[in-house]
């Protein structure tokens, strides 16, 4: 039986909230911060999952550190919307994006010492 991977599930299920989150923005008409949410929220996953194919070590922390930019991004287009005081509650999708983050930079951190 295969080991699930944990990073993997989690960055799935955080891109689901996410387009939850971005069509509840667009219902708002609130286009621009939701195409930006959207792209870079999605964008995570996509990384997470090419790494899971990379060429070499390498290749694989590359992937990841482009997954690590992604969550920053993410982080401030959340960070923008808690601050508008028009924008829905995003607090889960934060704390999700938290603990995501400090799986993807201790994946980073130790394949670097490999």
């Amino acid at each position: 039986m295969e080991k699930e991977n944990i990073i993997l599930k989690l960055s799935l299920e955080f891109s689901l909230l996410i387009i939850t989150y971005c069509e509840e923005l667009e219902a708002s008409k609130k286009f621009v911060i939701s195409n930006q949410l959207l792209k870079s929220g999605t964008s995570i996953g996509a990384n997470i999952r090419e790494a899971q194919n990379a060429e070499s070590l390498n290749d694989f922390v590359h992937k990841f550190k482009i997954a690590a930019k992604e969550i920053d991004e993410t982080k401030y287009w959340l960070e923008l919307c808690q601050l508008s005081e028009s924008y829905p509650n995003n607090e889960i999708l934060m704390d999700k994006l938290i603990n995501i983050s400090k799986i993807v930079n201790k994946i980073i951190s130790t394949s670097k010492s490999k």
